[in-house]
């Protein structure tokens, strides 16, 4: 193959042969299959035997209502598990690739999706690498491969290029060697795929409680059929009375409530910087015990800055500034007074060989940073700009330029000066050293000066300068002019996001591909380990795994520091800390880290700076990669399962409630006390404006001090179990007094059932309010802290009393209007539900010795 590259015709002939240059996607389910999905619910197969039940007798109301509950919930949850499918692809094609091919002879610009083995490809500064490239020509070529590696450093390759990875510098052309699934980017994504999907946790409480509500009905339904059968019952009553219980004790309205919880937390989340690509993410991320975090740009703010410069006359000096603010002063150590350039020049000499050797490019216009270029070659630009010395630059021509490469751990330029050529270099202490003439005891100052400075935190290069040619990069006989020590700065809210953390109880572990030194200083600084702890390098994990699973289980257990970690060990550590028991949450960016996405309980791309193959493994996204963003949404996921909670309790409780009436009614040899359809009413239109409603409720305030949750914890915990009980109690004697007392008096059963009936929404109403919190007393709930309850309240409650008097409505669910005497009469009965409700509260707070602080104020997450 010459530069003249393929023609069209070959082209699209080696596309027909090899496909698509494109990543594998994992298999998506069509909108009817997902619509089918939704009926697997025990919940669902007895409302199906309900329909079922209807028919045969008759009953097409009752039949039809049911049928569409049905529907209706299966195309909530369609929608929603289609709505996740589609914003998952959206994410993938969010950035559109080209590439620039020779075709028939000439330059043209393609999609990226169409190159194949053969295509001649010309690369250059900016270029994001289309496929995996063997590289004939190039000229101070240089690639950002921390999407594939995890190595922040742009890197020099002469030989080959891959796909996903960025040119910063330079030019190369090459032919292709592989596309699609065959790339390197491809062997990793197809990892990810191969990673297994497992329940989040609410949706495992879920599976359990639906599972244990359904056995529960059909063993209720089982035990009433036998008796009322027993007493001579007609059969069509009996099967009535069935449907009639089923449909009180299934939740129907459980599915849509769950949904817009969920939704509103994802609402709330996007708004602290979180997006949620699976929307039972924001639960689960509430659930996590561990998060095991990135460094660079989560927790710092990925940024070099110079903050120490030591020079061979063993002058110190401070440098203030973070990041690319040009705002900080230059201070001498022990001297209060900024320095000035033309007093130092020692520190401009050195500052000057920092400018020359540099490949970035940095401009301030309009309160506005434009940057470009490796971390490194921009914290000299910046400190450039806090000397005043940038226009010193212009005066030295550049003869030639060598580009950092790793394996030669430094970059040096070639200038032109009065006296001659003029080299600057910049790299490893140890590589300048080589090329430096250096007494023994000058040495010793070096190494001294730079492991104090790797013992606090600090990166560290050494400068020299001296004469040479631009025919070679063999320097030698330098003059060693100092160390520079420069950090990526923690970020201002890191600290206290790894302490509100510690509050939670949730782990924080960081994972780095940084010095075992560095990354340890940082994590004292974060608090994430004491003074006397250590870090743990990607070669002592290597040695560990090498000896058994145990001892590798050991070793990460007993850290929170890893170092030189390699991409592979990422996944490595999640799967022994899930292992281990922990609710994993794990951070990442490159396409290195999107295994241990996959694999991790709640995988959290990058926003900013992550790859399309991590952000498709991942279920959250941040989308400002900042760490305290991911505290935000912990503590949000534990507010949507508690509203999560506070819904199932007041529908079960109300299911409960109608159970217990109804045998009550069948003990007593009563008639049904409510019809299947107005059941249906009771739970899906007055009841179901409520729970909704309930699902906006605020955070209470002690989300963040609270331990996280056992992944196998139940929602029908003691607590839960206890209120249930005791609401349904009171609820369904009281109903059911009232039935019997109207019929004694010599009501119709209609006129009874009706009002049973507004006893039973005014029941609902009042336990709406009680839901509002499970320990706090509803007195010292701000009242109109959610707005939204309130008012459907006051729907729920005006929708019924409409109802009374609309024709057809009032004749399908046999109401009639009440007088208003009677309607004061039924809330007050209804508001002994309140009372003995508080009552319990404060008991099991009693009981219990649960401390909930200070009073709940008006709070809600930001």
């Amino acid at each position: 193959m010459t530069a003249q590259g393929l023609s069209s015709e070959q082209a699209q002939a080696l596309l027909t042969e090899y496909g698509e240059n494109c990543l594998p996607k994992p298999s998506r389910n069509s909108f009817i299959r997902l619509f089918i999905i939704q009926f697997r619910s025990a919940f669902i197969y007895v409302l199906l035997v309900a329909v079922v039940v209807c028919l045969i007798l008759g009953q097409l109301i009752n039949a039809f209502f049911i049928s569409v509950v049905l529907l209706l919930n299966a195309l909530i949850g369609t929608i929603q598990e289609y709505s996740a499918q589609q914003a998952a692809d959206a994410l993938a094609n969010m950035v559109p690739q080209q590439s620039r091919v020779i075709r028939d002879g000439h330059p043209v610009i393609v999609d990226s999706r169409t190159l194949v083995p053969g295509d001649w490809v010309m690369l250059s500064s900016g270029d994001r690498i289309g496929a995996d490239i063997d590289l004939r020509q190039s000229s101070q070529f240089q690639v950002d491969e921390s999407a594939l590696t995890g190595e922040s450093i742009s890197v020099s390759n002469k030989e080959q290029a891959f796909a996903g990875t960025l040119v910063t510098h330079g030019r190369a052309e090459g032919e292709v060697i592989a596309t699609g699934i065959n790339t390197q980017i491809g062997q990793i994504a197809k990892l990810v795929h191969q990673g297994v999907d497992t329940k989040p946790p609410l949706m495992q409480r879920i599976d359990q409680f639906t599972l244990r509500i359904a056995i529960a009905i059909v063993i209720i339904i089982a035990l009433i059929f036998s008796l009322t059968l027993l007493r001579g019952a007609d059969l069509s009553d009996v099967f009535l009375l069935g449907v009639a219980l089923a449909v009180s004790a299934i939740p129907e309205g459980l599915p849509a409530a769950i949904t817009v919880a969920l939704a509103i937390g994802m609402k709330r989340m996007a708004k602290a910087n979180v997006i949620v690509r699976k929307l039972v993410a924001v639960e689960s991320l509430g659930s996590c015990t561990f998060i095991a975090s990135d460094k660079t740009g989560t927790l710092t703010v990925n940024e070099m800055t110079i903050g120490q410069i030591w020079l061979a006359n063993e002058h110190k000096y401070h440098v203030a500034g973070e990041g690319l603010a040009q705002n900080g002063l230059v201070h001498r150590h022990g001297h209060g007074v900024p320095v000035t350039i033309e007093e130092e020049l020692g520190l401009k000499q050195l500052a000057l060989v920092g400018l020359l050797a540099n490949e970035a490019h940095l401009a301030y216009e309009n309160d506005q940073v434009h940057a470009d270029g490796d971390g490194v070659d921009l914290a000299f630009l910046v400190l450039g700009h806090k000397l005043k010395l940038t226009a010193e630059v212009e005066n030295h021509t550049q003869l030639a330029l060598f580009p950092y490469e790793s394996e030669k751990g430094f970059s040096a330029s070639v200038n032109d000066s009065q006296q001659g050529p003029f080299i600057a270099v910049k790299g490893a202490v140890e590589k300048v050293m080589t090329m430096c003439h250096l007494t023994e005891e000058m040495e010793q100052k070096i190494l001294d000066q730079t492991n104090w400075m790797a013992r606090h935190g600090y990166r560290v290069l050494a400068l020299a300068q001296g004469r040479g040619t631009a025919e070679s990069d063999e320097f030698s006989k330098l003059e060693f002019l100092g160390l520079v020590a420069m950090s990526d700065p923690l970020r201002h809210d890191a600290i206290e996001a790894v302490a509100s953390c510690r509050q939670a109880q949730i782990k924080v572990a960081m994972i780095t591909g940084d010095h075992p030194v560095t990354a340890l200083t940082l994590s004292q600084q974060l608090q994430i380990v004491s003074e006397h702890d250590k870090a743990v390098t990607g070669n002592e994990l290597s040695q560990a795994m090498a000896l058994n699973e145990s001892e590798f289980d050991r070793l990460v257990a007993s850290h929170r520091v890893f170092a030189r970690v390699k991409p592979e060990q990422k996944m490595e550590i999640t799967q022994s800390l899930i292992r281990q028991g922990e609710f994993v949450a794990m951070t990442g960016d490159g396409v290195n880290d999107a295994p241990a996405l996959k694999h991790a309980h709640v995988g959290i791309s990058m926003g900013l700076r992550g790859t399309d193959v991590a952000r498709e493994s991942a279920s959250l996204v941040l989308t400002d990669d900042n760490f305290s963003s991911i505290v935000k949404g912990v503590i949000e996921g534990r507010v949507v399962y508690n509203n999560i909670r506070k819904v199932i309790f007041l529908l079960v409780s109300t299911g409960a409630a109608e159970i217990f009436l109804f045998i009550l009614s069948v003990l007593f040899a009563l008639p049904i006390p409510l019809f299947p359809l107005q059941i249906l009413w009771l739970n899906l239109v007055t009841n179901g404006v409520q729970d909704v409603a309930l699902a906006f409720e605020p955070a209470e305030g002690n989300e963040s001090s609270q331990p996280p949750r056992a992944p196998k914890e139940p929602i029908f915990d003691r607590l839960m179990l206890e209120r249930v009980c005791i609401s349904a109690l009171v609820m369904g004697l009281v109903a059911f007094g009232l039935f019997a007392m109207s019929l004694e008096v010599g009501m119709s059963e209609e006129a009874a059932r009706n009002l049973t009936l507004m006893l039973m929404v005014l029941f609902e109403n009042v336990h709406a309010l009680n839901s509002r919190s499970e320990h706090r007393s509803l007195l010292v709930v701000p009242f109109f802290s959610n707005p939204i309850l309130l008012v459907g309240i006051l729907i729920a409650q005006g929708i019924h009393i409409g109802a009374m008097y609309m024709p057809g409505l009032s004749d399908a669910l046999q109401l009639s209007p009440i007088s208003f005497s009677h309607w004061l009469i039924l809330l007050a009965t209804a508001s002994v539900l309140f009372i003995v409700d508080e009552v319990h509260k404060k008991r099991w707070r009693m009981r219990t010795n649960l401390n909930l602080g200070e009073p709940i104020t008006d709070r809600r997450p930001e």
